[in-house]
């Protein structure tokens, strides 16, 4: 660990900053952590459950293809100052193709004349052969991944901090992972600078809480708190990314840059806490399970939350799997009506296109017609007092084909012409729509591998 800038010592603490919370986050949040936080890691936690099958899709279509499209963005903001200040790196921008990431970072750690750096790429988590060998029964629909079909495009494993563990024991500076679950990222480097067992359930539980509360980055400084006049945030436009203090047992002290936009209070990182969190009894991860209930939060100062009481239990020996298909084609187009009378023109234009679609097809399977800014999110009515000056119709269909869609598309767009009065600003776009579903497979059969180039 390292107390000051370029000198790796045994410190107190252990500091880890979060440097993504999502593949389109803000990069220069990250690169202010790495070049004033005194970090002993940055974490870029940048997968959700969509994206890894989105990746898996683009290597389809091109093998070099498949990790994070802002991996060699990132790296190229951060990288220098990391080496400067000893910090290390983990991320899983990895994707679909860690090792095609590696090379990636590895070839422009050269173009930096940063040579001598250990990048790691840690695979396993790719468990396709796997579940349909297995026949593995999808959650949301009690059928085998099989009956998916040539629709069936992947399957990864939400893996755990063991082999980010062990690339950092074999001097990895890098660390590029595929679907590792997101606290493992931050957990790995806890286990291996505080010297943790893999069955000490209580520090992993302990751990497992502090990345849990710093993996969606500036979520937890404000950024989703915030709300004009009820929960106000300040300076969101310099919104500063969180820093975790961690001591040798796993408490944790939530901070940030001082300077920095956002704010980090106890209902920012109690909001955090319960963000996506099922039963906080028993929070399923592929290291432990975590136990939520007891947690106390504490505010220690301005912009420090005390963060204690975290436990964890055995885990249960099974993984989750995102399992990822085709499910078809969408046609989208978006028209805007405005001034008086703009929502009734803008009701008539979503009619006119449902009955033309009834009328001359395509055959589709849903659809959804709505207006921007009336109904879209809200039900009709749901605090709306006066009269709407402008909408946006919008028409979406999904359908078989890309033809087909492309026809529901053409049918918005027509409306220029045919349909009511003041129209404009049609937008039309045709994609081919991957889903998720899920399910468990026992964690023997994602078998971790590990591969370090050097620049």
């Amino acid at each position: 660990m390292r107390c000051d800038s370029g000198e790796r010592r045994r410190c107190p603490d252990l500091r880890i900053g979060a440097g993504a919370g999502f593949s389109g986050d803000r990069i220069e949040p990250a690169v202010e952590l790495a070049e004033q936080g005194r970090l002993d890691y940055l974490v870029f936690e940048c997968l959700a459950e969509r994206t890894i099958a989105l990746a898996q899709q683009r290597r389809r279509h091109d093998p070099a293809a498949g990790f994070d499209p802002l991996l060699e963005r990132r790296m190229a903001a951060v990288l220098e100052p990391c080496v400067a200040q000893g910090t290390r790196i983990v991320t899983n921008m990895g994707a679909a193709n860690p090792h095609g990431a590696a090379r990636c970072v590895r070839e422009l750690a050269r173009r930096l004349g940063l040579r001598g750096l250990r990048i790691a790429a840690v695979g396993g988590d790719d468990v396709l052969e796997a579940v349909v060998a297995g026949g593995f029964h999808l959650d949301e629909t009690g059928e085998p991944a099989t009956a998916l079909g040539e629709r069936l495009i992947s399957a990864n494993a939400y893996t755990g901090a063991g082999p980010i563990v062990a690339a950092l024991a074999e001097g990895a500076d890098i660390v590029i992972t595929g679907r590792s679950a997101d606290p493992a990222l931050f957990l790995a480097p806890q286990i291996h600078e505080l010297g943790w067992a893999m069955d000490d359930w209580e520090r992993l539980g302990r751990g497992t809480l502090t990345g849990h509360l710093l993996e969606c980055a500036g979520q937890v400084t404000g950024g989703y708190f915030a709300d004009p006049g009820a929960s106000d945030v300040p300076d969101l436009a310099r919104l500063g990314f969180p820093i975790a203090e961690i001591d040798a047992d796993g408490n944790a002290t939530i901070t940030k840059l001082a300077g920095s936009g956002g704010r980090i209070t106890r209902p920012t990182c109690t909001e955090q806490l319960l963000y996506e969190i099922h039963d906080p009894t028993r929070y399923l991860q592929p290291d432990v399970v975590a136990d939520f209930s007891a947690v106390t939060l504490e505010e220690a100062g301005e912009d420090q939350v005390r963060v204690g009481n975290g436990r964890g239990a055995p885990r249960t020996g099974s993984l989750k799997v995102s399992v990822g298909y085709i499910d078809g084609w969408t046609g989208e187009g978006q028209i805007s009506y405005a001034g008086p009378g703009a929502e009734a023109r803008g009701r008539l234009a979503l009619e006119i296109v449902r009955e033309r679609l009834a009328r001359t097809g395509p055959p589709i399977g849903e659809s959804r017609a709505e207006l921007i800014g009336v109904d879209s999110v809200m039900p009709k009515g749901a605090g709306v007092t006066t009269p709407t000056a402008e909408v946006r119709a919008r028409f979406v269909a999904r359908c078989q084909s890309r033809e087909e869609a492309m026809r529901v598309a053409d049918e918005v767009e027509s409306l220029y012409l045919n349909g009511p009065a003041g129209g404009g600003g049609v937008t039309r776009s045709v994609r081919e729509v991957v889903a998720i579903a899920s399910t468990l497979i026992p964690e023997a059969l994602s078998v971790p591998t590990l591969q370090i180039v050097e620049s």
